[in-house]
């Protein structure tokens, strides 16, 4: 950002920080706020955040150890020992206590009377779908962050980006065991999403909906059960399609939205969690091609994670933005810059809606003029 021009006496310096920030950087006033109950409460709840945030790759490492070991698989058929659990891992007791202790810090576990019991937070871990698939998979970006300077800083090959080999075009994901793999681990993840997306949009008076990058059709699968008479046509690369389910309604046509012109004859096309996977240029081209493909009057609809934009998320500026980053051919757009690429394509009409989750998705809907 520029720096904003002085005149007069002032010129020459430089604005130094707020006055709130040179009081949190006084030790003399974490002195007396110390002596202060209720300011004494605010400082310490601080310093907890700010300790979480130091200690957070650490949490995040010790879920999954938990996950990799089935603990909670395990303390969710029955209540265990310290001993059985380590018994059951092959981890020394000693050391399966510690992890244990920890996974009681995290709400996941607790312990009484001798046995380990699961959490409702341990409980809905393993019910909400996709979570656990997505902290298996997360020792690849963990390596890709074990030197973060030189990843910021571009020096890395992240290992990331070949685990989602289907980013860089239809040669990517011609193995079918690539396929296969990236396949599982959307569609469990799209549940949530297609549930958060569904409430905020309404597809009432939609006769034909297609669904652009839509995997095996998780999202379609979920539309299908609250649009039964609605038209559906799933488009993704042929390796990927070659797994999805038969619908009613639903047609299936393998190709590539890089390389391929997108079927004709919708009246609404849906981006679920695609945009943030590609570079500008490819989403802008992507934009421009539905709005080809769409009949005047016909109106697209963008659903996946996005940035918090000028109030910075801690889900998606954190975790998706780095994330897509690692992938080295998406970005976590804001809603503002979404909104942007769409009225360049042509798009009117256009409305952000925040979803209640954030974290899963949150919806941009837009429309083709109708004259």
């Amino acid at each position: 950002m520029a720096d904003i021009p002085v005149t007069g006496p002032e010129r020459g310096r430089r604005p130094g920080p707020g006055w709130l920030v040179r009081v949190a950087m006084s030790p003399r006033f974490h002195a007396i706020i110390e002596r202060i109950p209720g300011l004494r409460l605010k400082s310490r709840a601080e310093g907890r955040a700010l300790f979480d945030v130091v200690s957070g790759f650490v949490q995040s490492q010790a879920l999954l150890a938990l996950v990799e070991l089935r603990v909670l698989h395990r303390l969710a058929d029955e209540p265990l020992t310290t001993a059985a659990i380590a018994h059951g891992t092959q981890v020394p007791p000693e050391r399966m206590a510690i992890l244990l202790q920890a996974g009681a810090a995290l709400k996941l576990l607790r312990q009484a009377r001798g046995l380990w019991h699961l959490t409702p937070r341990g409980g809905a871990f393993l019910t909400v779908p996709g979570l656990e698939a997505m902290v298996r998979h997360h020792d690849v970006l963990y390596r890709d962050l074990s030197d973060p300077v030189a990843f910021f800083k571009g020096q890395t090959q992240p290992e990331l980006a070949g685990f989602w080999p289907y980013v860089f075009g239809a040669g990517g994901a011609a193995d079918p065991a690539l396929a296969a793999r990236y396949s599982r681990l959307m569609a469990d993840s799209q549940a949530l999403v297609a549930a958060d997306t569904l409430r905020l949009v309404s597809l009432r008076g939609t006769r034909h909906l297609l669904d652009v990058g839509g995997g095996t059709g998780a999202f379609l699968r979920a539309v299908a059960a609250d649009y039964p008479a609605l038209r559906l046509t799933l488009f993704d690369l042929p390796a990927v399609v070659a797994a999805a389910p038969s619908l009613p309604n639903l047609a299936v046509q393998g190709g590539s939205f890089r390389d391929d012109p997108l079927p004709e004859g919708a009246d609404m096309i849906s981006l679920i969690r695609v945009l943030y996977d590609h570079a500008d240029a490819t989403v802008s081209a992507l934009l421009a091609a539905a709005f080809r493909a769409l009949p005047p009057g016909g109106r697209v609809l963008i659903s996946e994670p996005m940035s918090g934009g000028a109030r910075p998320d801690p889900a998606t500026d954190v975790y998706f933005a780095i994330y897509t980053l690692a992938m080295q051919t998406g970005r976590t757009r804001s809603a503002v810059e979404i909104s942007a690429l769409l009225a360049a394509a042509g798009f009117t009409a256009i409305r952000p809606l925040t979803g209640p989750r954030p974290y899963v998705t949150s919806v941009i809907t837009a429309q083709k003029p109708a004259g």
